[in-house]
């Protein structure tokens, strides 16, 4: 990695955002928009894939979910569906497992599926979270780390919050090469935009996700910034050739 490419501040940048904060913003304001059918709209619009990828991802940190007094944030956690499925995959051992996403009305949602569940709920900024350094061993964020406005600040902050030898799981979409990938992208590009607007009744959101995908950066380059942030052992694994792909990694002592 260059040091101009270090020193470049890579993140979302919705449209008319002037700056971090703006970009913010509006990121928030697109997720309210969409929150009372999101859910749908995931399954939908992956043809309920989205349940196969978090299911997978929550079994590469079987060793740490199942040991005893394991402490869990899921970050970016939308209406919870990453943080059930590492649930699931907890069995007896009932870590602490907290969500925390910067969307009040995403947080209301994952709050009414969790009901009766030991899951807990938190409203934070990915950037500037209140937790004490060293705190989680297993910090995930699935669908929600791409549309943060500074993406080397996000994982310094993700390292902030781990343990030593704590790791790292984000789940998001990529671009698969090839045939598949030239169908893909009509696909991701102008139909998938027209069919989320039609069931949301918003345009902008989906609008924004194939801008979002195409912006965040490739997985060597992304790999290339969790190891500068921190983390060693920094792997990317394909799923569904590439559609999506979970970057893990494991936090230096």
């Amino acid at each position: 990695m260059t040091p101009e490419l270090n020193q470049r501040v890579v993140g979302a940048a919705p449209a008319g955002a002037r700056d971090r904060e703006s970009a913010a913003a509006a990121v928030r304001e697109m997720f309210t928009s969409i929150a009372p059918r999101y859910d749908l709209l995931n399954h939908v619009l992956s043809c309920n894939v989205d349940r196969l990828w978090w299911w997978r991802t929550a079994r590469r940190f079987d060793a740490i979910l199942n040991r005893p007094g394991a402490r869990v944030l899921d970050l970016c956690c939308g209406t919870g569906d990453m943080a059930f499925a590492l649930r699931r995959r907890a069995r007896r051992s009932a870590p602490q497992i907290l969500g925390a996403d910067f969307s009040h009305a995403m947080l209301q949602r994952a709050t009414a599926k969790g009901k009766g569940t030991s899951l807990r709920w938190i409203e934070a900024d990915a950037l500037r979270l209140p937790f004490p350094d060293g705190h989680f061993h297993l910090v995930t964020s699935a669908f929600g780390f791409r549309n943060l406005a500074d993406y080397d600040a996000g994982l310094r902050e993700i390292a902030r919050v781990l343990a030593p030898g704590g790791e790292c799981g984000i789940l998001d979409f990529g671009e698969p090469g090839g045939l598949l990938g030239r169908l893909y992208r009509v696909y991701f590009k102008r139909v998938l935009p027209a069919i989320g607007t039609v069931l949301s009744g918003v345009r902008g959101p989906y609008a924004y996700l194939p801008a979002s995908v195409e912006r965040f950066p490739a997985p060597e380059e992304m790999l290339g910034r969790m190891r500068q942030a921190g983390f060693r052992e920094a792997t990317w694994t394909p799923y569904t050739f590439g559609i999506a792909g979970l970057y893990r990694g494991v936090k230096s002592a």
